[in-house]
């Protein structure tokens, strides 16, 4: 089908995701594969606006009983869920997820992921130096006893 066939998005890394739409119980993945699932909301036809991004040990069972499912429905106005999987390995599930979320940024996700960066450069002993005020007022710096 068309408009209900398979979808990709960008993780924030810009590696491309392919996910399948599953409208229906027949259209989940088999019970014991793990993956990623995304609740979507249609807007004009062809506009997909994320609402959710998760993650699964076993994406049929998580997404039979998902407790935010009811509220992506009914508040927020979600049409469909789709899936990406089967994904053994829970580092990759993480780190796509992750990924995903820091790009999509969905409104339904509680947490935001935090972003592994390098820590400010520290000043050393002369750059200190060079900026204290007293060396430029003539005074003499206060040493520590």
């Amino acid at each position: 089908m068309f408009f209900f066939g398979s979808h990709s998005w960008r993780g924030e890394s810009r590696r491309r995701y392919r996910f399948k739409c599953v409208l229906t119980k027949k259209g989940l993945p088999q019970a014991g594969q793990g993956g990623i699932y995304i609740f979507v909301r249609r807007r004009w036809a062809f506009f997909l606006e994320v609402l959710y991004v998760g993650k699964a040990h076993d994406l049929r069972s998580r997404l039979l009983g998902h407790e935010k499912w009811g509220r992506a429905y009914w508040y927020y106005g979600a049409t469909e869920r789709y899936v990406l999987g089967p994904i053994r390995d829970e580092a990759d599930r993480r780190r796509i997820e992750a990924d995903l979320i820091r790009s999509l940024k969905p409104r339904m996700n509680d947490m935001e992921i935090p972003r592994a960066e390098a820590p400010s450069p520290k000043r050393n002993a002369a750059a200190n130096h060079a900026f204290d005020m007293s060396a430029l007022l003539g005074r003499r710096a206060q040493r520590a006893a």
